[in-house]
C-alpha cells in the first residue's frame, strides 16, 4: 500500500477526485500552513490538504474516525506528517493553530463533529480501537 507507506493523503483524495467538485475543499480556510489547489492534475500533493485520512475506518466501526482537521497534538507535540497510530488512552489535543482548541471530525457513520479536546479524547475512547491516520 503506497498510500500509507509513503504518507501521501494526496494520493487517497486523488482516487476520490471524480466524487470531489474541487480540491479546494481539501483545505480549511483557517489553515495558513497550506495554499489552495486548482485542480487534481497540476502538482496536488500534502500541501494542500487540511485533513487527515483515516485508514481503517469501516461501516462496522461506526466510531472510527474517517477523516478531520490534523491540528492536534499527542502530549503537546504537534503531530507531524506520516502514518499515526491514536490509542484509546493516547493524550491528544487540538492545538490553537486552527480554530483555537477546536476541530472537526468525520466519522465512518458519515457523521461530523465539532468538538472541543474534551469531545476529542471521548470520540476517541468511544471508538474502542485505535486509530491509524494519515496525516498530510
Amino acid at each position: 500500500m503506497e498510500l500509507i507507506a509513503t504518507g501521501n493523503v494526496a494520493a487517497g483524495y486523488l482516487v476520490m477526485s471524480n466524487e470531489l467538485s474541487t480540491p479546494k475543499i481539501l483545505r480549511c480556510p483557517a489553515d495558513i500552513r497550506r495554499v489552495w489547489a486548482t485542480n487534481f492534475s497540476t502538482g496536488f500533493d500534502n500541501s494542500h490538504i487540511s485533513y487527515f485520512v483515516g485508514l481503517d475506518a469501516a461501516e462496522t466501526e461506526p466510531q472510527m474516525f474517517l477523516s478531520g482537521d490534523d491540528n492536534f497534538a499527542i502530549g503537546g507535540v504537534p503531530v507531524k506528517s506520516g502514518v499515526l497510530q491514536l490509542l484509546t488512552n493516547a493524550p491528544v489535543t487540538w492545538t490553537k493553530t486552527r480554530h483555537k482548541f477546536v476541530g472537526n471530525i468525520g466519522m465512518a457513520d458519515g457523521s461530523v463533529q465539532q468538538v472541543i479536546t474534551d469531545g476529542l479524547q471521548k470520540a476517541l475512547q468511544q471508538a474502542g480501537a485505535t486509530n491509524r491516520l494519515l496525516i498530510p
